[in-house]
C-alpha cells in the first residue's frame, strides 16, 4: 500500500474542493432566454480571450475557469459538431448530444486524472420556438443540469442567481433581459461595467442559418443606454393681442418639408 494513504472518498473531496475554489475566483457568466432567443453575458475586459463562443449553427458555448482548459473543450466540441454535421445532417448536431460528450470527458478527467479541470460550462441551443430552447450547465465532475430559462456559472453563482431571479421575466425583450443580467452581475451599490468591459452575444432565432451574433460597439451601447422619457406635448401656437402685430403664418401639420430624409 503506498504511503501516505488516502481513501477514495477523501481524494474525490479534495479534487472537488480544488476545482470549486478555482472556478469561484472567476467572474460569473449569465445565460438567459429572451423573446427572440438566448442571451449570453460575461464581464470580460479581454478582447482576445473569449468566454462566450459559437459551436455550431444554433449552438452557443459559455465557460468560466481556466482559459486553456475550457478552450480545449470548446475546440473539441467544434470538431465533434463539424464531423457529425458533415457525416449525417446538420440538424443532427444538438446541444443535448454535445452536453453528453462534454459530460463524459469531464467525468473521465475528474475520476482518472490527478487534477480536475477548473471549468464550468454552459451549452445552449436556440429552437424554432421558445419551448424548444435548451440550456445545459455542466460542472467540473461531469454533472449535467437541464436549466429552465436561465443559468449562472462561476464566481458567486448562488448570489448572482438569486438577484437574477428577482429581475428576470420570461419572454422579455432583449434590452430588458440584458438589464436583468447586468443587475444580477453587479454588486448592490456597485457600478455596472461599461460596454468595453462586457462580452455579450445572442442566439437569435430570427437570423438565417447561423444564429450566433456578438453584440459590441454602438449596438451594445444603445442597448445599455436607458430609454429617454417621452417629450412633452408641443405647446399651442402664440396668439397676438388685440391691436398688435399678427404672428407669422404656419403651415398645416404635416405639410412642412425640410428638404432632407428622416433618420433611419
Amino acid at each position: 500500500m503506498p504511503f501516505p494513504y488516502a481513501s477514495p472518498e477523501q481524494i474525490m473531496r479534495d479534487r472537488a474542493e480544488y476545482a470549486r475554489k478555482g472556478i469561484a475566483r472567476g467572474r460569473s457568466v449569465v445565460v438567459v432566454q429572451y423573446a427572440d432567443g438566448i442571451l449570453l453575458v460575461a464581464p470580460n475586459p479581454s478582447k482576445a480571450l473569449h468566454k462566450i463562443s459559437e459551436i455550431y449553427d444554433r449552438i452557443g458555448f459559455a465557460a468560466v475557469g481556466r482559459y486553456n482548459e475550457f478552450e480545449t473543450l470548446r475546440q473539441a466540441g467544434i470538431r465533434y459538431a463539424d464531423v457529425n454535421g458533415y457525416n449525417y445532417n446538420r440538424n443532427d448536431v444538438t446541444a443535448r448530444a454535445l452536453a453528453n460528450v462534454y459530460a463524459s470527458q469531464l467525468g473521465m478527467i475528474f475520476t482518472d486524472s490527478i487534477k480536475a479541470l477548473e471549468v464550468e460550462i454552459v451549452v445552449a441551443e436556440v429552437g424554432e420556438v421558445a419551448e424548444h430552447d435548451q440550456i445545459y450547465r455542466l460542472t467540473f465532475d461531469g454533472s449535467v443540469f437541464d436549466e429552465q430559462g436561465m443559468a449562472v456559472i462561476g464566481g458567486q453563482s448562488d448570489t448572482v442567481a438569486t438577484r437574477l431571479k428577482e429581475r428576470y421575466r420570461p419572454g422579455a425583450p432583449l434590452a430588458e433581459a440584458l438589464d436583468a443580467a447586468l443587475s444580477a452581475l453587479t454588486e448592490p451599490g456597485g457600478e455596472r461595467p461599461s460596454a468595453a468591459q462586457l462580452e455579450v452575444a445572442v442566439l437569435d432565432r430570427n437570423r438565417e442559418h447561423r444564429k450566433f451574433l456578438r453584440l459590441s460597439g454602438p449596438r451594445l451601447e444603445r442597448l445599455l443606454t436607458p430609454a429617454k422619457p417621452a417629450t412633452p406635448e408641443t405647446p399651442a401656437a402664440p396668439t397676438a393681442p388685440e391691436g398688435g402685430p399678427k404672428p407669422p403664418p404656419t403651415a398645416p401639420e404635416g405639410d412642412i418639408d425640410t428638404g432632407s430624409e428622416p433618420p433611419l
